[in-house]
């Protein structure tokens, strides 16, 4: 697996890395690439995902294509913007987006239409979601009454932390908060309908969101298997945890591998890696109706 590469040498050209994506700043705007990198209980594994980068890349633009809100997208063509010489353009070739640079809002706008994963934990204990209250006697994977919006803090590395949605009125401005719940749990339902005639349930998802000209613009990825759970809605079966088209197969593998979560993991097996990427692009071609270009 190659690593998309531009020269580092050349001036502002060195990425800020995240966990799975680099970013390449231009001026107005940046090169986003998506790495085959793989992150799981706040750690980057050792083992990467073939042609994951291009999946969520792919993922991405037809959901920037398809959803009614203002986004960074502008398009996959790398002569729109002045690469360096000695560009490795193969290795970036399916896998970036050029997009406008715009200042990030330092939160992460979570929306959950099902009760699942930390959601279903926290109402075990307490009946509640991220402080929301949530109506008795509800089973693991169920629909909510509405999707909820559960904010957290931003982290490049280690875990994003929940946050009520008080503190972030705190930390943002109430009016930019209530702009972004709305926007969030909009986007969410729209997305959610169309993966829904697709066959796919998004139970839940994050979104990123940038400032430009004043206005408030969807950024990064977009409702992939990286940032959201899918369900197939054929097997969709309430009280109990469901398959799934993410990297959820991932962490139920790490989990039963006797890794502790607080030394460096494991490398994955050959069967998780090639199952994952399997889904990944199941999950792509379902949604998209389009053939997956790169097997």
């Amino acid at each position: 697996m190659r690593s998309a590469v531009l020269t580092s040498s050349s001036p502002g050209h060195t990425p800020r890395r995240g966990k799975v994506r680099d970013m390449y700043d231009f001026g107005d705007r940046m090169l986003m690439v998506a790495s085959d990198r793989i992150s799981a209980f706040d750690w980057v594994l050792p083992s990467g995902i073939p042609d994951k980068g291009r999946v969520l890349t792919q993922l991405s633009r037809f959901w920037f294509q398809h959803l009614p809100v203002r986004h960074h997208f502008l398009s996959q063509n790398l002569d729109d913007v002045p690469l360096p010489a000695g560009t490795d353009r193969e290795s970036l070739s399916g896998r970036s987006l050029v997009v406008r640079k715009t200042d990030v809002v330092p939160i992460e706008c979570v929306v959950r239409g099902y009760l699942s994963g930390s959601g279903w934990k926290e109402y075990r204990q307490n009946g509640c979601v991220c402080g929301i209250q949530l109506p008795t006697g509800l089973q693991e994977s169920d629909l909510l009454p509405e999707p909820i919006f559960t904010p957290a803090t931003k982290a490049d590395s280690g875990h994003d932390i929940n946050i009520s949605f008080e503190e972030m009125c705190r930390l943002i401005g109430v009016e930019t908060s209530q702009k972004l719940r709305q926007l969030s749990i909009d986007v969410y339902l729209r997305g959610a309908e169309i993966a829904r005639q697709k066959g796919i349930l998004i139970a839940d998802t994050k979104f990123e969101f940038g400032r430009l000209d004043g206005e408030l613009w969807l950024i990064d990825e977009v409702m992939t298997p990286d940032s959201s759970r899918f369900w197939p809605a054929d097997q969709y079966s309430p009280g109990q945890g469901q398959p799934s088209y993410d990297k959820q197969f991932v962490r139920d593998w790490l989990e039963t591998s006797g890794w502790d979560k607080n030394s460096n993991p494991p490398e994955l097996p050959c069967e998780v890696i090639d199952r994952t990427r399997s889904k990944y692009i199941e999950a792509f071609e379902r949604l998209t109706g389009e053939t997956f270009a790169w097997k």
